[in-house]
């Protein structure tokens, strides 16, 4: 099964956020909680969380990449 990687609301208003580094490679193993993706916003850097444990099959958003919140940043095909 598939899960979406999804940029929640990180609570910094209106600031623009930027994938600052993938931190994970496609075709990579995660576990549930990992550090996916670095995320930065004027001085404040944010990591996002591996939503469930699986493997990495696709990335979305690209580093330097300004992104919205609600946007897919990545997939992961789950273990179950």
């Amino acid at each position: 099964m598939r899960h979406n990687l999804v940029l929640p609301d990180l609570g910094l208003g209106e600031l623009p956020v930027t994938v600052s580094l993938w931190l994970v490679e496609v075709g990579a193993e995660v576990a549930e909680g990992d550090r996916l993706v670095e995320l930065a916003a004027e001085s404040v850097t944010v990591d996002l969380p591996a939503p469930t444990s699986g493997v990495l099959v696709e990335t979305l958003a690209v580093e330097d990449e300004e992104v919205q919140v609600g946007q897919v940043l990545g997939v992961i095909e789950a273990d179950e």
